[in-house]
């Protein structure tokens, strides 16, 4: 097995809003970058999944062409909602921080440098919608299509720049540390552990290479299809958390999943399309099997509270009427629906249903992962050379439940900030001595059987999302957990060893990675008796 070697200042590993933010931010002020993704695409993680949109906080709508208007936005009021949504289980500065700078790296990068092209209302200000667990309306959107209306424009913008080299199709396999990897035990002494780069496996040539940089990011998104039911890309199964875990890097919240409470429930598909929150914004309404509407019985807030609460209210609602699916009734909501949800409109009519005269089928998914690896504002790690952003980063933002549309605000806020923070010190920072890549071995694997067969690999990640689902998802026991651990412990070892002695591909990288990030949760959420947020214990 042949394998090559690369040296690159920077190398980001994950393309969604928060790698390309970075990479763009990087090139920008003269670096280069090298961005590679598992993906055939640059969009094709969640963060062009996302339909609610962005939260623009502002006292009043701004004007698409007033140059010299400054906006001024209610922080205060974000970080009350914010606070609330995760149950006051944050990190403050995170969140303070977020509700001052969010709204001016939007106006710096997606209105002044990408000009998405977001909807306005009749006078030309903004249209501003509202999402559950929002006290006012300032959700920025297009049309329910937001995510990949962001990062179309961050896709031209990364794939025209000189200074950024993409690569598609490309699996990380491990992160490069001098404790685990250096030959010469002088750098152990010397320098320390440091993150200083990537193995990574070429999907279409099965030829892995060895990557080296000065900084390494981490923008490796979610965990949802380490699930039975997702909403998330096929790659979001942890490889961010699996890689920095073996690494010895701290992380942080892991037991916090959020589970999104509306995706269209077809049996057909095993990613379950979003039927965006700003529904309810508008208007929609839940109900159960009897056609009752339910949610005023379990909050106050009815149909706009929190995801965990209606989550949790509508998996109350299945278990006891036994159906596998409650509805979503839009019909009498006064917009023009094919035009402000097309998204919607026409996943559902692909399967028979107008939304605007039939109800939609919904059920709660594995959405959103509020845990991750520990970071600072600046998506620093607690590894040195390693930075962490977007979903795979724990910045204590979310607390113990995300704010509908904070998602998108994250991975801007932090991709940009960590692209400012790495371009000042790489001007003091020197390059990785060409001694120490010297002395890294290329990847080499045990195994040499040819043997990740589909029905092998199909049948233990059946075995992952079942486990996951059923023990460590929306409600939590401790018998539940308890069972999950030891079913886990023993799959995560016989795919430990399934993966020594098999010869290395995508797809068993993928298992391996989900295997070891289900472990790491399920543990997370044995350790954590409180019940709180997306952490529902009984």
């Amino acid at each position: 097995m042949s394998n090559t070697r690369r040296y690159i200042p920077f190398l980001i590993i994950g393309s969604g809003i928060a790698g390309s933010t970075a990479a763009l931010t990087l090139a920008d002020a003269g670096c280069e970058v090298l961005l590679i993704n598992a993906g055939d695409s640059l969009s094709d993680g969640n963060s062009a999944l996302a339909q609610g949109g962005i939260i623009y906080e502002a006292k009043k709508p701004a004007s698409i062409d007033a140059q010299a208007q400054s906006i001024r936005h209610d922080a205060k009021s974000l970080e009350n909602d914010i606070l609330v949504a995760g149950h006051h289980y944050n990190y403050y500065k995170a969140v303070q921080w977020v509700a001052n700078k969010g709204p001016e790296y939007i106006e710096k990068i997606l209105i002044d440098r990408l000009h998405i092209p977001f909807d306005t209302n009749p006078d030309g200000s903004y249209h501003l919608t509202r999402e559950g667990g929002h006290s006012v309306p300032r959700i920025l959107h297009t049309a329910d299509y937001t995510g990949k209306a962001i990062m179309d424009g961050l896709a031209s913008a990364v794939l025209s720049h000189p200074r950024i080299t993409c690569l598609h199709n490309i699996s990380a396999i491990d992160l490069l540390t001098t404790q685990h990897h250096a030959t010469n035990s002088q750098y152990r002494y010397e320098v320390g552990n440091r993150c200083i780069g990537a193995y990574v496996l070429h999907q279409k040539t099965g030829e892995p290479e060895t990557i080296f940089a000065d900084w390494t990011i981490l923008a490796t998104g979610g965990v949802g299809r380490i699930f039975l039911h997702s909403t998330n890309s096929e790659h979001c199964v942890g490889t961010g958390i699996a890689m920095a875990w073996r690494a010895g890097v701290e992380l942080s919240n892991l037991e916090f999943m959020q589970f999104h409470p509306t995706a269209l429930y077809d049996e057909r598909k095993s990613c379950r399309p979003l039927i965006t929150e700003s529904m309810r914004g508008e208007g929609a309404k839940l109900f159960n099997a009897n056609g009752q509407p339910f949610m005023q019985r379990y909050d106050s807030r009815g149909d706009l509270a929190p995801r965990d609460i209606v989550a949790q209210a509508m998996m109350e609602e299945m278990l006891r009427s036994g159906s596998p699916y409650l509805f979503l009734d839009a019909t009498h909501i006064k917009q023009d629906l094919p035009t402000r949800f097309p998204t919607v409109f026409e996943e559902c009519r692909q399967i028979g249903i107008d939304i605007r005269t039939d109800k939609i089928p919904v059920v709660p998914c594995a959405h959103y992962f509020c845990g991750g690896i520990l970071t600072d504002l600046h998506g620093c790690t607690s590894l040195r050379g390693l930075c962490a952003i977007g979903e795979c980063a724990c910045t204590g933002l979310h607390g113990a439940n995300r704010l509908a549309s904070t998602s998108l605000l994250e991975g801007l806020s932090f991709g940009a900030s960590c692209g400012e923070y790495l371009a000042q010190q790489s001007k003091t920072c020197e390059e990785l001595p060409k001694q120490l890549r010297d002395c890294i071995p290329d990847w080499q694997h045990e195994g040499d059987e040819h043997a990740d067969d589909p029905a092998l690999v199909a049948q233990d990640w059946a075995n992952i999302r079942n486990t996951m689902w059923n023990y460590v998802g929306i409600t939590r026991t401790q018998a539940r957990l308890r069972r999950a651990f030891e079913d886990m412990r023993v799959l995560v070892r016989h795919i430990h060893d399934f993966y020594k002695r098999t010869h290395i591909s995508q797809r068993l990288i993928h298992l391996f990675h989900g295997s070891q990030t289900a472990y790491a949760i399920t543990q997370a959420a044995m350790r954590n008796t409180q019940s709180i947020g997306c952490h529902h214990r009984t």
